[in-house]
């Protein structure tokens, strides 16, 4: 079952493939494996930025260069939905979204993609030294030389995206069509409430990220000497006193539905209103094929109702 990413024609199945894993957690070979899977499931959206993994030492925006490998090793990039994001600190020294910035590295994430178009191209986090007039007017000129199709806001709150769909509306600009902020069933401010609101009433589509909270939502993590690993500082965040509540009720729920804590927790965003698909990552077939049964994981009301009120 498709769902329409906001106002544009793309309709995707309800999760989207986070790549942050990959060159990272994830070497090459892994990654193809794993891409092949997603799609033999029938999911079609990945979602990359270009400063995906930099971190890794000597690491230059692999995440986009394993992609663009895969594509063209199986000739599939028309039957795959390809969101990128610009903006981060890829080099340039400071978050950018200047008209001269995007410019730049939208000609160096096609490249490295190995395609002419992106499907999505996101502000991966506001620039407060740009006019918001400024970064759409760049995006205008990429969509009509057919570079990027839609463009996403990630990172922004009610005034920030507000104030850029005024923008577009008044100065007849492209229109931010979708959203990509943090949610999870801990992380719930950076969505619900005005965030929320808006965007059911704009008809903008939502692609939330860290849908498993760097991995706590899985539960196996629920005491400090379980803190170790890659993920391990990342987690630390959850594990309080509402995060332990959470587990409690994920516990519950897996009791009596036998889908694993992650499944749940994949399927409580899924259900949630104005959301049209969580961004969740693996670094192993096992992991990937519980975020596919997750996706087609339909929870009952009181499932979800038990859930929502334990991560209030």
């Amino acid at each position: 079952m498709t769902r329409r990413l906001g106002q544009t024609d793309i309709a995707i199945a309800p999760l989207v493939f986070g790549t942050n894993v990959i060159g990272w957690t994830a070497d090459e070979a892994t990654s193809f494996a794993l891409l092949d899977a997603f799609v033999a499931e029938g999911f079609t959206a990945l979602d990359t930025a270009d400063v995906y993994s930099r971190w890794v030492p000597g690491n230059d925006s692999e995440s986009e260069r394993i992609i663009g490998r895969w594509l063209k090793a199986r000739g599939n990039r028309d039957g795959i939905h390809l969101f990128t994001k610009v903006g981060s600190d890829v080099g340039q020294g400071k978050i950018d979204l200047s008209a001269k910035w995007i410019e730049q590295a939208v000609e160096a994430s096609l490249q490295r993609l190995q395609t002419d178009y992106i499907d999505l191209y996101q502000s991966h986090w506001p620039d407060p030294t740009v006019s918001q007039e400024e970064t759409l007017t760049a995006y205008d000129r990429l969509i009509r030389a057919g570079k990027v199709r839609f463009i996403g806001a990630s990172n922004y709150d009610a005034a920030l995206l507000s104030e850029a769909l005024s923008v577009s509306a008044d100065k007849g600009l492209p229109r931010y069509r979708t959203l990509q902020n943090e949610y999870n069933l801990h992380k719930r401010d950076t969505f619900e409430g005005p965030v929320q609101e808006l965007v059911l009433r704009e008809g903008i589509g939502v692609i939330s990220y860290y849908a498993l909270a760097a991995g706590f939502l899985t539960g196996k993590y629920r005491t400090e000497a379980d803190l170790k690993g890659a993920r391990g500082e990342s987690v630390r965040r959850y594990l309080d006193e509402r995060g332990l509540r959470i587990l409690a009720a994920l516990d519950t729920v897996a009791g009596r539905t036998g889908a694993a804590h992650s499944e749940i927790a994949l399927a409580w965003i899924i259900a949630q209103p104005g959301i049209t698909a969580p961004i969740a990552s693996a670094t192993s077939l096992p992991q990937l094929e519980s975020l596919v049964r997750g996706a087609r994981l339909a929870l009952a009301p009181e499932d979800l109702a038990l859930l929502t009120e334990a991560g209030r």
